[in-house]
Parts: structure tokens; C-alpha cells; sequence
């Protein structure tokens, strides 16, 4: 059968020998298959890691083992076998002095070596048991299994017959799928493009260690990254395994959730205002403390997980019930809604109510006023909008039921009988009527009466209702109209099942304010006070609704969405545009308190003043005063703003747009001094050097543009351009000397640049690992590494060694975390630090940053996370 075809046989034959050379042929690949699997087997038994094989660009020395790292048993040597014309290099491991107990496999007999020097291997070209013989570094392969003597020479073609020549091939294959086995290359690098550098010498061009005290690798959705050790931390042991003992104190809240809450502006026995924003419930002082012209200082209740959507006073002036929204915590489990009662004195909670009891969240609250507040109703925001009674001393529900389908806008006790219950919102108004149950967990009912519009409109929502001293209500809706509710006598020719019903009517309507009314307020000298929508107009109401007064908000505040009465004659207002404004309707208003409008995404510190600086998808450019808590100036930039930084000199600043635009602008007298296109993507970051010289801009085409800028930053030129990353860059950071930048881009990348050399891509980032960075704002590297969490919203970090030393000098820019109430600018004090749900903890020594704030951290989004962040999300906000 091996033999050749004789003439005249017939093509069976012919077909029969074809087939049985390439039966013999496959099972020759599949015994060499086997032999190099076991042999790569055979070496994860003695525990080699893959990533103790490097292949240096030099010859190892004669007769010893190449050197490995500090902390590396040296157990193996490459050796270079070069094959004809085709030089490849392949690593035969070769026994080494290394620790007692580990060994390379079973000894050589005595008298032969195992590689005897001068042997042909299986490929041909000579292979010598000392030094190796030069060749490419980077490719690696298992000792080949035990070789027939009468194994021809690949490039002696008079000795090779056409039968063995497959041979060859299939060996080669066998070689070659034995590499994958036992190469370790970097994973976060594809087709060469950032291979991992090696600590060797300077012929070095690839490393396969992950050496500890080298390196540490952290997992980013499966993706690993390697990060390098600074050579001053000797090893990780060393370092602190726990949190570190600073923590952060809530300073100052910047705005007011008005643009799409309402009811959530009261004022306390204390005199202090309460409302809500994110998750934060703010007790803020107008008059008297800290805090400058803007006003006095603030407290704040933390105990809510989420977002805070409504509030409610007890009558005592004292306790305060809130409801935060459903949500989810830092490892991505479900937070449900609840209710929390708590002492508006000592901050502490009293109650917790309906746990697991809502669905996705809590849309109105009321405490009950003629029994001294024993109740509390609540209404949640699931597609029944279920209205429940609770027992506010021992937190037990005593009656639910239904409401309706369409949304419940507001909800309330009447003053003078709790067991009246009304609620409000789109195309209705409700009067309940609850009986039983007092005590008697889950046994009272209520049963509901549907108000009548009658011969009036029905509009299509009713925001807001007060009670008059007389028993009538007053209704605001969506149509400008006030109307008057009135109970009316049952009526025994009114047809329905269970005989005559007692049905609630209008009696009175007056056309208050173009457009919805938001807010009604009742004074205590018994006038009413109601805020228009689209007229913007505050007016006073006398009995009868005769219009006493009014005063017209200003335009650039927004709409009325919540009315307070102060102390005296003094009113606040909370405003569509999320301002809370001060004042009387003889003098008007003037804002206390003032925010952004949507998502913040940018965010720069002064560098010398007390100073910072905001932008967002409102469109707004604002600069607030850390001292005064007040807004210094805003401008118009008629476009999203992403990102911003001062320069050095704090004569400009640099504002990059979501178009692939940037804008350099005079904080002086707020005119644009340059403008310039980079691409058509928006721009995720900008950053001056620290020595002002350059400008990086960061943008979703997963470029970095650098331009060179004058010395007062008015002017700048295209110096040139940083390309290698595969995503969008997220966050860069500039060296101490203004040479280097490292960046982070949207697939977890950590890449370094040197910009004075030409803007040039370090493949060696080892050598980056002690380098001194001027700001560290990336959200990935080393000095980072440790409770990433939700810094970043789609980034999660390791749980293994944490930052143990505070950095008290780090300017922090996260982005805001996506949701419309999480838009607040909370300022924490410096001299403590802490975790809050995902803080990043930095290992490195303390980088001072000229451009923080004197003795203040200013944190965009979320209230306090040390090391950096930033969305985008994004998130977005």
C-alpha cells in the first residue's frame, strides 16, 4: 500500500492509496498534537506560570539561566533555534538552580544532557545547552517531545522524501498550537499595539510576567488591566487592608429639584427651610451663620439610599417624613422605596416606613393635622398609584387601596377630620372617606367620592389643592383657573346603588395666571397665595378670590413651583429653574440658592481663587464663589457643555462642546477669545498643562489634540496629535514637568504619551510607574486601584488592596450620575475623607494641586468620591 502505483492499475486503486496516505498522515498531526499537549501539561504540573517566559532581544549568558526579576525563582532558559532559511525562536526549557522543592521534571540520566549539544533538532538548525542562539525574540514553545532517529532534516532536501514532507508541516502545526498554550501575552493589548514592557534590560521588547511587587491585574468586565507597582511600595502586604479613617463632611449643597418635583418647600418651627435634591434632604438657614450675601448655612439629612421625590411636615414643626424612589446601590441591587420619619433637631431617624410595601417609589406624602400628625397617607408611583394610611408611632399600615390609573399629583388630610383624605392629579379630584382601622392593622377601608366638574372644563391636570379655614378647598390646575370645592347635601333622587350620595361640586372659579398654576400657599392671615407657570406671576388672594397683590418673578429664574411662607412678611419660592428666591411681594425677590437645570457634566477649579466652574446640557457656563455659596456669572453657550479647565493663570478658561467644539473664554469679561473645531464628536475632556504651555483635548473620535498656547492663554496652534487609543478618551492627566500625559479611554485602556517628543504613544508604560503626575483624575491605574465602584458608572473595580492614605490634595471631577435630581454640586471639606458608595482611595503620596480650592473639594454629581471619576456615564447625567 506505501508503495508506488503500478501502471495500468485502475483509479479504485488510486483513489484507495490516496486515501489511506492522508488517514496515515492525520494520525501522525494527532500523535504530535497529544505529545505537545502533554508536554504542556507536564509543565503546569510544576507550577511554571506562563507568565515567568521571557524571551529577551540579547543572548542569555553561557551556562546559567537568563535573569528573571526580583521575586522570580529562575526555572527555565530560552534557547534559540534558528532552521534554515526561516529562523524561528522557540524556548526549550532547561534545568535551573531555583528554590528547594521545585524542580523542572525528571532528571537526565547521568552522562546525557537533554539537549545534548550539536544535536539536530526536529526542524533542523543546531541547538547548544549553553548560550542560545540569536534569533527574534517574542516566540515561544515547549520542549518537543522525544524525536525519532531517523528524523530528516527539514533543509536537506536530497534526504526528505514526498511522504515525510507532510510530516514536517504537521509538526510545525504542533509547535505552533503548543505556544498558545504556554504564551502570555498581554490581553490588553491587541495585534502588538501596547504589549506589556518588560523590567529587563534595554533589549527587551515584550514581557510575560505578572510578577508580584511588578504589577497587579484587575478585571473590568472580564477585560483585564495590569497596572505597575511604584517601585517604592516594596510589596502589597505592606499596605493597609482596610478603609482609611478620614471621612468626608457634606459642606454645601449648589441647587433646588424644582424643575420636576413639587410640595417640597416647607419651613420648620426652627425657621430653617427644607427641601430636597438627589438624595440629600437640605435644612438650610436664610438668615444669620456662615455663607456671606447668598445667605446663612445648611444642614443635611443623608439617610435615603435614593433619590428623594417628596416631603412632608409634621404639625408639630419638628419631624419631617420624606420618600425616596426606587433605585439600586453600588453592587447593582434593587434599593426599594420607603418612607423615613426623622427629627429635623438631631438629624436621626425615627421611623421607617413601607418597605417592600411601594412600587417604584413614593410619589406624594401628608401627615394628618386634627389628631396631632398619628397618620400618615401615601401615595406611590406604581400603575395603581396605591393610597395607604400608616400609624407614624409604631410604623404599621392600617388601610390601601387603589387610587386610579392616571398620575396622583398631590395628596392631603383635611385639617379638621382626618378621616377625609384628598388627592389630585391628572383629569381628577378625589375625596376619600377612611373609617376604621385605628389600631387595627390592614381593617380600615376607604371608599372614594369623585369631585364634579359639572357645567365647568375639566382640566387636564390638577396640580395642587390647599383648605380653607371654612372647609371649602382650593384647587390650582393645569387651565390658570382657581376653583372653590364645596360639599353638597345628599340628594335622594340621585340614582346609583346604595341610595343617596353626598357628592362634592365647584362653587366658585376665578382665572388666575396664564397658564398652569403649580403652588398654593396659605398664609396665616388667611389670604392665599398662588404662583403661576407661564406667566411667571406670584399673586396674594383676599375672601371671595379678590386679588390683593402680586409680584412678577423674573424670567430668567423660571416659573413658580413651590410657595413657603417665612418668617414675617417674608416669602421663599422654588422656581422651574431650580432657584430658591428670598424676598416679599412689595420688595421682590432675589435668589439664595440657585442650580443647574439638566445633566452637569463639567466641572474646573479656580487655581488660585475660591472659585469653580460648571457647565451641563442646560447650556449654562457658571461660575460660583466658594465663599459666598453664590453664583458669580453665568453665560449662554448655545451649546451642551461636556468638560472645562482653567489655566494656570485663571486669566481663561477652555470649554469643550459636544459638537467637537471648544471655546477659550476671558473669566473677566466672559467674551470668547477663541474657537475652534476638532472633529465632529464631542469632547469629553480638556486640560491644560502645568505649566500652561499646552492644551490636551480629549474626544470621542479616541483622539488627544494638543495645541500650544500662549503665555496668557488667549491663543493657541495645532502642535499635534496623540492616536492609539480603540474608544473615546475619558480622562488624562499632564505630568508634574508638562512632558507626559497618561489617558483612559472608554475600553479600560491606560495609555502614556510623550507630548514634548512629538506627541509619540510609550509602549514601555513600566517605565511610567514612577512618574509624577500633576493632577490624577484618571479613573484607572495603580494609584486609583482599590474600591473603583461606581466613580466611573460603568466601571467596576477590584475589591482587593484599597487606598490607604488620603491624597488631600486632589482635585476631584466626577461627572453627574444620570438621573435629574443627582444635578447638585455638593462641596465637602477637605481635611477629612471617606467612602462614600464606590469612593476611589489613592496609594500614591498626596499630590498637591495648585488649582483646588482653599481648604474645599468641590465634587460634581455625586456628594463626595475621592480619586476621580466620571461617568459618562455616561450616564449622563
Amino acid at each position: 500500500m506505501d508503495g508506488a502505483a503500478g501502471p495500468g492499475e485502475g483509479p479504485a486503486r488510486e483513489a484507495l492509496q490516496s486515501l489511506s496516505q492522508r488517514l496515515r498522515v492525520q494520525e501522525q498531526e494527532m500523535e504530535l498534537v497529544k505529545a505537545a499537549l502533554a508536554e504542556a501539561l507536564r509543565l503546569l504540573r510544576l507550577q511554571v506560570p506562563p507568565s515567568s517566559l521571557q524571551v529577551s532581544g540579547t543572548p542569555a549568558p553561557p551556562g546559567d539561566s537568563f535573569a528573571a526579576p526580583p521575586g522570580l525563582p529562575p526555572t527555565c532558559t530560552p534557547s534559540l533555534v534558528s532552521r534554515g532559511t526561516q529562523t524561528e525562536t522557540e524556548v526549550e526549557f532547561k534545568s535551573s538552580p531555583g528554590p528547594p522543592g521545585l524542580s523542572n521534571g525528571p532528571p537526565a540520566p547521568q552522562g546525557a544532557s537533554e539537549e545534548p549539544s550539536g544535536t539536530q533538532s526536529e526542524g533542523g538548525g543546531s541547538s547548544s545547552s549553553g548560550a542560545g542562539s540569536p534569533g527574534p525574540p517574542g516566540i515561544l514553545r515547549p520542549l518537543q517531545p522525544p524525536q525519532r532517529a531517523d528524523t530528516p532534516r527539514r533543509n536537506s532536501s536530497s534526504s526528505s522524501s514526498p511522504s515525510e514532507r507532510p510530516r514536517q508541516k504537521l509538526s510545525r502545526k504542533a509547535i505552533s498550537s503548543a505556544n498558545l498554550l504556554v504564551r502570555s501575552g498581554s490581553t490588553e493589548s491587541r495585534g502588538g499595539k501596547d504589549p506589556l514592557s518588560s523590567p529587563g534590560g534595554p533589549g527587551s521588547r515584550r514581557s510575560n510576567y505578572n510578577l508580584e511587587g511588578i504589577s497587579v491585574k484587575m478585571f473590568l468586565r472580564g477585560r483585564p488591566i495590569t497596572m505597575y507597582i511604584p517601585s517604592g511600595i516594596r510589596s502589597l502586604e505592606e499596605l493597609p487592608s482596610g478603609p482609611p479613617p478620614e471621612t468626608l463632611s457634606l459642606d454645601w449643597v449648589y441647587g433646588y429639584r424644582g424643575r420636576d418635583s413639587r410640595s417640597n418647600l416647607f419651613v420648620l418651627r426652627s425657621g430653617e427651610v427644607v427641601y430636597f435634591i438627589a438624595c440629600v434632604v437640605v435644612l438650610y438657614r436664610p438668615g444669620g451663620g456662615p455663607g456671606g450675601p447668598g445667605g446663612g448655612g445648611q444642614r443635611h439629612y443623608r439617610g435615603h439610599t435614593d433619590c428623594v421625590r417628596c416631603l412632608a411636615v409634621h404639625p408639630d414643626g419638628v419631624r419631617v417624613a420624606s420618600g425616596q424612589t426606587a433605585g439600586v446601590d453600588k453592587d447593582g441591587k434593587p434599593l426599594q422605596p420607603v418612607v423615613h420619619i426623622w427629627d429635623s433637631e438631631t438629624l436621626l431617624k425615627l421611623q421607617e416606613i413601607g418597605l417592600g410595601a411601594f412600587e417604584r417609589g413614593v410619589g406624594a406624602l401628608a401627615f394628618s393635622a386634627a389628631d396631632q400628625g398619628a397618620f400618615l397617607c401615601v401615595v406611590d408611583d406604581s400603575n395603581e398609584h396605591m393610597l395607604s394610611v400608616w400609624d407614624c408611632s409604631r410604623g404599621v399600615k392600617l388601610a390601601e387601596i387603589k387610587s386610579t390609573n392616571d398620575s396622583v399629583l398631590a395628596v392631603g388630610f383635611n385639617p379638621r377630620d382626618s378621616s377625609c383624605i384628598v388627592t389630585s392629579g391628572k383629569s381628577h379630584v378625589h375625596f376619600w372617606n377612611w373609617s376604621g382601622g385605628v389600631g387595627v392593622p390592614g381593617n380600615g377601608t376607604l371608599t372614594r367620592k369623585q369631585g364634579v366638574f359639572g357645567k365647568y372644563k375639566k382640566p387636564k391636570f390638577i396640580p395642587c389643592f390647599v383648605f380653607l379655614p371654612d372647609g371649602d378647598i382650593l384647587t390650582g390646575d393645569s387651565e390658570g383657573n382657581i376653583l372653590t370645592w364645596g360639599r353638597s347635601a345628599s340628594d335622594s333622587k340621585t340614582p346609583g346603588r346604595g341610595g343617596a350620595k353626598e357628592t362634592y361640586g365647584i362653587v366658585a372659579q376665578a382665572h388666575a395666571h396664564e397658564g398652569s398654576i403649580f403652588a398654593l400657599c396659605l398664609q396665616r392671615d388667611g389670604t392665599v397665595l398662588s404662583g403661576g407657570g407661564r406667566d411667571r406671576r406670584l399673586v396674594q388672594w383676599g375672601p371671595g378670590l379678590v386679588a390683593l397683590q402680586e409680584a412678577e418673578i423674573p424670567e430668567h429664574f423660571g416659573a413658580v413651583r413651590a410657595i413657603a411662607e417665612g418668617l414675617g412678611s417674608e416669602l421663599l419660592v422654588g422656581t422651574t429653574k431650580n432657584a430658591l428666591l428670598r424676598g416679599d411681594l412689595a420688595q421682590g425677590f432675589s435668589p439664595v440658592i440657585q442650580g443647574h437645570t439638566d445633566e452637569l457634566w463639567g466641572l474646573c477649579t479656580h487655581p488660585s481663587q475660591n472659585r469653580f466652574l460648571t457647565c451641563g446640557h442646560d447650556r449654562q457656563l457658571c461660575l460660583w464663589d466658594g465663599e459666598s455659596h453664590a453664583l458669580a456669572w453665568s453665560i449662554d453657550l448655545k451649546e451642551t457643555g461636556l468638560c472645562a479647565d482653567f489655566h494656570p493663570s485663571g486669566a481663561v478658561v477652555a470649554v469643550g462642546l459636544n459638537t467637537g467644539r471648544w471655546l477659550v473664554l476671558d473669566t473677566e469679561t466672559r467674551e470668547i477669545v477663541s474657537d475652534v473645531i476638532d472633529g465632529n464628536e464631542q469632547l469629553s475632556v480638556v486640560r491644560y498643562s502645568p505649566d500652561g504651555l499646552y492644551l490636551a483635548i480629549g474626544s470621542h473620535d479616541n483622539v488627544i489634540y494638543i495645541y500650544s498656547v500662549s503665555s496668557d492663554g488667549a491663543k493657541s496652534s495645532r502642535f499635534g496629535r496623540c492616536m492609539g487609543h480603540s474608544s473615546f478618551i475619558t480622562h488624562l492627566d499632564w505630568s508634574k514637568d508638562g512632558n507626559f500625559i497618561m489617558s483612559n479611554s472608554g475600553d479600560y485602556e491606560i495609555l502614556y504619551w510623550d507630548v514634548a517628543g512629538g506627541c509619540k504613544q510609550l509602549k514601555n508604560r513600566y517605565e511610567s510607574r514612577d512618574r509624577e503626575w500633576a493632577t490624577y483624575t484618571c479613573v484607572l491605574g495603580f494609584h486609583v486601584y482599590g474600591e473603583q465602584g461606581r466613580a466611573e458608572p460603568h466601571v467596576r473595580g477590584p475589591r482587593q488592596p484599597r487606598d490607604q492614605r488620603p491624597v488631600h490634595a486632589r482635585r476631584l471631577a466626577p461627572r453627574l450620575a444620570g438621573r435629574q435630581g443627582r444635578q447638585h454640586l455638593p462641596v465637602a471639606s477637605a481635611g477629612r475623607w471617606g467612602r462614600g458608595a464606590g469612593a476611589c482611595h489613592a496609594l500614591s503620596n498626596p499630590l498637591p494641586v495648585p488649582s483646588l480650592l482653599p481648604r474645599r473639594l468641590i465634587a460634581a454629581g455625586r456628594t463626595y468620591w475621592p480619586g476621580g471619576v466620571a461617568p459618562p456615564r455616561p450616564a449622563p447625567p
